[in-house]
């Protein structure tokens, strides 16, 4: 794709963005009671914000202007912000995690395929280096300290001499038997054939005979080719199979490929270009016009002097540092307009003044009717819905409004390459030497002030004032020092820390998962379900875009983390099997986060006493805050809240994060981009209360459905080097495992699909009855199961409130009741 067509996408993006943020802030103003048409309005802005981010996503990838990519970014940014701030309005509102879209996508005209959310590719791509660095320490010091994964698979116990002499003559017997007996049956074979030709004697056929048997056997076999043949256009005429060299990739997608390739060393040129612009640009500028720029701050400094000495008699006071100097009056302002600012001033001060005695009188009889009427308006606006301000959409507008200045009509007929402009960046270091320049001026026009107070108006500075100052600063400084939390480990370096938490086996090493390998497919019903008062279980897809919502989406962008609603700990909860740890690993690989286990099986026995547990999560936190984005994993996370501790368990003391837990999610700041990630399989075994304060979202991953039982057998044969053919009744197979999990799945097409049975496809394709064989002896999960899940995710917050919302009970009573029960 051409620079024109990026650009062209471009464009399209912002045109719908402008138009959604003028519609939004309509809807910012118009208040409603409309339950049903609230969340049709947020749904809408939200699949919309959804395709632009598609776009702007793309766009930002392939674009290789520098000086465009930084505004893309700052909306891109922006854009997913608000995605995360309109999710929140939408559980708020809906009392539930999951939503479905499927009447508004049919108005919208869109496919349920084009609501996926994208990771944003710069994630990885802006700190490959970084990660690439990382991984190779970590696999040195596990290296080192001898618990390398790769050697852990292949590491076998020593065995005495003898025994291990026995089993080599064991193996070397049964090979010289295995190749005996195949010599001995084509003996066998051979003598059989003899006997066979001594019984017939040498009896000649008829040739003509011959002939029509041989005709006989091809025109069959031929017409049975031609039969399968036709068959097989039909069924792709109709659209029940897909073309020949439909799943292979064409030569125009790798052409595709080759060419992003080089689109993103070209950007990475054009950024060094660009970096290395800015410096000598400004340099050029300082050269140029650093003489000039300073003599015009002077004279504009001193005719304010001389006009403020004329308009008030006296000289003014010079703002100080701390307020921003000289900048403060002459910002964007003539020498007239700040001459009409200094009468305006003394003109306020004179009606101020005469303001403040009529005020004191009519106060107190004021206040109380003040009052009345904010307990009328309150009760007013309770009851209709406005959306809550954004803190992304003013980042939004400024992108919007600086692309409508400069790029919207630009002509770039020039610029073929699309290299920077020279003279944006012109403008940029223009601002940027003169605030540098108007420093080193106020500290000389400051100077010449002073002196002329004394000249002129023999003023002279009080310095008790100015001690007073110096001694409150110092004041202030003495207090920050004092609320700093103590550092465990502040003669530690991160590298020490780092080496330890590796070698104890608390930072790991995350498996290369990508969330797209997490199959699945929509659920189509969910709207329809609804409507009749059903709760549908969730997708898979939808739980994967959960994940990245909360999960990938603030780990992988400081911006989005610091401003969009914080979400510091995640629960997922779920049978066996489902995939949460793949899950957890995902959000990893996607962030090039950093993965720590705190799981009660792996802590057991490490960092003992009382101050141990403490020592080790300041050491794991420091390290997360440090190299962050990090990832903190705890597994069947229920044991750190046992109702009972079973006492097989009591040694490991599954319990010593309990009371921690708490006290670290309130150190975490917005700045901190850290993921507390728990797992569990049997969440009935933990306290509901200290749970549910400690995980701020619970996420429910069901078994998967006939759609995504489909799809996931389908796809992950044919990763496993299984072929598809008519004679896989692939709907069957998925009909028939109702109630099995993605794991069953797995286990069962990796036992059939052996090294033998792949090469065996060509004369014998594979068959349904293969892989019921295999996961018969697995137990699915049954409904019992999967409804005790319902019951418990129903008691908690989130849940209680859905449930007296869909019995009757209004919102506003659901949400007082889940805030006294939390």
């Amino acid at each position: 794709m051409s620079n024109a067509m990026y650009d062209k996408i471009w464009h399209q993006a912002q045109e719908a963005l402008s138009v959604l943020l003028d519609k939004e802030s309509q809807k910012m103003i118009e208040p409603q009671r409309n339950q049903v048409f609230i969340f049709e309005t947020l749904a809408t802005f939200y699949i919309k914000y959804v395709q632009i981010f598609r776009n702007l996503e793309n766009v930002y990838d392939q674009i290789i202007h520098p000086q465009k990519r930084i505004l893309i970014r700052k909306v891109l940014d922006g854009v997913m912000g608000r995605v995360l701030e309109l999710k929140n309005e939408m559980v708020e509102l809906e009392l539930t995690e999951f939503h479905y879209f499927d009447d508004i996508l049919q108005d919208l005209k869109l496919t349920p395929q084009q609501l996926d959310i994208p990771i944003p590719k710069y994630f990885l791509k802006e700190k490959l280096e970084v990660i690439k660095g990382r991984e190779k320490i970590l696999a040195q010091i596990l290296a080192d300290s001898g618990i390398d994964p790769s050697k852990v698979k292949y590491s076998l116990k020593s065995i005495p001499l003898d025994e291990a002499v026995k089993l080599i003559q064991i193996a070397e017997r049964a090979r010289q038997g295995r190749l005996r007996a195949l010599f001995m049956k084509q003996i066998f074979l051979q003598e059989y054939k003899a006997k066979q030709s001594k019984m017939l004697g040498k009896k000649v056929m008829d040739p003509w005979a011959a002939a029509l048997r041989i005709q006989k056997a091809w025109r069959g076999f031929y017409e049975c080719k031609n039969t399968e043949k036709l068959r097989e256009k039909e069924m792709i005429f109709l659209g029940m199979t897909p073309p020949p060299l439909f799943n292979e990739v064409s030569a125009t997608v790798i052409q595709a490929e080759k060419v992003d390739r080089l689109r993103n060393e070209v950007q990475i040129k054009h950024e060094e270009d660009y970096r290395e612009a800015l410096v000598t640009i400004k340099n050029d500028l300082k050269l140029m016009e650093g003489v000039d720029i300073k003599e015009n701050l002077q004279d504009q400094i001193r005719h304010w002097f001389i006009e403020c000495r004329n308009l008030t008699g006296t000289f003014p006071d010079y703002p100080d540092i701390e307020e921003g100097g000289s900048a403060i009056i002459f910002s964007n302002k003539t020498t007239q307009q700040v001459i009409e600012d200094i009468i305006a001033k003394q003109e306020e001060e004179e009606k101020n003044e005469k303001r403040k005695k009529k005020k004191k009188e009519k106060q107190p009889k004021k206040a109380k009717k003040q009052k009345k009427g904010k307990k009328e308006k309150n009760k007013e606006e309770d009851e209709e819905w406005k959306m809550s301000p954004s803190v992304f959409l003013p980042a939004m507008k400024e992108g919007n409004n600086t692309y409508k200045d400069i790029w919207m009509n630009k002509d770039e007929s020039w610029n073929f390459s699309q290299d920077y402009d020279p003279e944006l960046i012109k403008e940029e270091k223009r601002r940027e030497l003169e605030s540098e320049i108007r420093v080193q001026v106020d500290e000389l026009m400051r100077q010449e002030l002073k002196n002329l107070k004394l000249a002129v108006d023999r003023e002279r500075e009080h310095p008790e004032k100015a001690r007073k100052k110096e001694k409150g600063k110092k004041g202030k400084k003495k207090e920050k020092k004092a609320k700093k939390d103590k550092d465990l480990t502040a003669d530690r370096t991160i590298e020490s820390l780092y080496k330890e938490l590796v070698e104890e086996g608390l930072l790991i090493q995350a498996l290369k998962v990508n969330l797209s390998d997490y199959i699945g497919e929509y659920s189509y019903l969910g709207t329809t379900l609804r409507q009749v008062a059903i709760e549908p279980m969730p997708s898979l897809l939808d739980v994967r875009q959960l994940i990245t919502l909360y999960g990938i989406w603030p780990l992988g962008s400081a911006a989005v983390h610091e401003k969009a609603p914080l979400v510091k700990s995640l629960l997922l909860v779920g049978p066996s099997g489902v995939g949460k740890k793949m899950l957890v690993h995902a959000i990893c690989t996607e962030t090039g986060a950093n993965l720590f286990n705190l799981s009660s099986s792996n802590i057991a026995g490490k960092y003992p006493g009382k101050n141990g547990p403490q020592m080790m999560l300041h050491a794991v936190f420091k390290v997360a805050r440090q190299l962050q984005p990090s990832v903190v994993w705890i597994e069947d996370t229920e044991k750190t809240f046992y109702k009972r501790v079973p006492s097989v368990e009591k040694m490991n003391e599954p319990k010593r994060l309990k009371k921690h837990l708490p006290k670290i999610l309130k150190l975490l700041k917005p700045e901190d981009r850290i993921l507390i990630v728990g797992t569990t399989q049997r969440p009935f075994d933990a306290e509901l209360q200290s749970f549910c304060k400690v995980y701020q979202k619970i996420i429910l991953v069901p078994r998967p459905d006939y759609a995504s039982r489909y799809v996931l057998w389908k796809q992950i044969i044919e990763r496993n080097g299984g072929v598809v053919t008519g004679a896989l009744n692939v709907s069957c197979l998925a009909k028939v495992t109702d109630g099995f999990t993605q794991g069953h799945i797995v286990q069962a097409v990796k036992g059939v699909l052996t090294d033998q049975r792949i090469r065996r496809q060509t004369y014998k394709p594979l068959t349904a009855v293969e892989f019921i064989m295999a996961i018969t002896s697995m137990n699915p999960v049954y409904k019992e199961e999967e409804e005790s899940f319902k019951n418990w995710y129903a008691k908690t917050p989130l849940g209680k409130k859905r449930a007296l919302a869909i019995t009757g009970g209004s919102t506003e009573k659901a949400k007082d009741s889940g805030k006294k029960k939390e």
